[in-house]
């Protein structure tokens, strides 16, 4: 570890290009909706001001985040506004990841990662934030009919004029980061990772790992299920949209939820909670790992920390991962896996030319 924050948190070095945060991060996202109704400002407030006091330093949104109705239409941009507030006044103390590249047009969802609108989403997220620069822009999806090179050389632009300092690339195939990469070193890789999703571990993290690039894993609690099992679905509001992801789905989820009770029974052994231990299998990747759970409740971001001091053996590792391996869990893990990694590749920079 590269030291620690007066809260015992421990802070690794993310990437090879210096950027150095929490060993844990905090996903925002439904704080502004998506998982139901919006929360209270003041409460979320609240809440990343004890995320940020605790030692928690990576805090991660994105350009849509905000509000998802039963149409399939994105209210105001509201989350990065959120982040915003709440770092007023402590912008040291933080390091502040944001995402372009998906848009929703007349309820419509795309992909962009044209220059012109590269650096316009990034003008507006510097706006709603209300800061300077950038520590880590991501591309939220993959533009597959413009070639990677050239959304790059855009973020280059913004590195250079100091508008963003790190780049990163989420849902990105091992192909991909590579020509990314060759064009200004990614910092880090954001992907799903969890114990019912691995099918990133054959050729992304070794890619990774090969590069010097720190990955960040999303929904390392499986979009809550790891929480709460079963009752996950019981609990969820109107307007979640986790009720149209297929592992949720009543044919699917009535096998997968039989997974959780085999982690409830180890976690009852290892005295943690179902969460932490699956946190705590996340973090035990590798040092180059920040997964940045999400959370609306200080309770349960309490109960996410505490992940870091559990502790797993070889054995426990491969008991755990027993639990979800070969084709135990049923339905895929996105709404959208035709932007995912595994449909990541892009066009070669020479088709430009003809």
């Amino acid at each position: 570890m590269e030291g620690t924050t007066p809260f015992d948190v421990p802070r690794i070095k993310l990437g090879s290009q210096g950027l150095e945060v929490s060993r844990v991060g905090l996903g925002c996202m439904s704080m502004s909706g998506n998982y139901g109704p919006p929360k209270p400002e003041p409460e979320m407030i609240k809440l990343l001001h004890h995320a940020i006091d605790t030692g928690v330093t990576l805090l991660d949104t994105s350009d849509v985040y905000t509000l998802l109705d039963t149409s399939d239409v994105y209210g105001p941009l509201t989350n990065e506004i959120l982040i915003g507030k709440a770092i007023k006044g402590i912008r040291e103390k933080v390091q502040i990841a944001t995402k372009f590249g998906i848009r929703f047009e007349d309820g419509n969802r795309g992909i962009c990662g044209e220059p012109a609108y590269v650096r316009a989403c990034c003008e507006a997220s510097l706006k709603r934030l209300d800061i300077d620069c950038i520590d880590l822009y991501y591309v939220h999806r993959i533009d597959t009919q413009l070639p990677i090179e050239v959304t790059m050389g855009e973020l280059k632009k913004l590195v250079e004029e100091g508008k963003i300092k790190y780049i990163g690339l989420s849902e990105a195939c091992a192909s991909t980061i590579r020509r990314a990469h060759a064009v200004h070193p990614i910092t880090a890789v954001q992907m799903e990772w969890s114990l019912w999703t691995r099918d990133l571990e054959e050729e992304v993290v070794p890619t990774c790992r090969e590069l010097g690039i720190g990955i960040v894993p999303y929904s390392p609690l499986g979009r809550g299920f790891f929480s709460a099992g079963a009752k996950l679905i019981e609990s969820l509001p109107d307007g979640d949209f986790r009720k149209n992801f297929p592992r949720f789905k009543p044919e699917n989820f009535e096998h997968n939820k039989q997974v959780f009770e085999k982690i409830n029974l180890m976690a009852a052994r290892k005295g943690c909670t179902p969460s932490q231990l699956a946190l705590a299998w996340i973090l035990h990747q590798g040092d180059d790992v920040c997964p940045i759970p999400g959370t609306t409740k200080i309770e349960n971001f309490n109960e996410n920390v505490g992940a870091l001091s559990v502790k797993l053996t070889v054995e426990d590792m491969k008991e755990l991962e027993s639990y979800t391996s070969g084709d135990v869990v049923k339905g895929e893990r996105h709404v959208y896996m035709s932007s995912t990694w595994i449909n990541s590749e892009t066009p070669p920079l020479s088709s430009l030319e003809s």
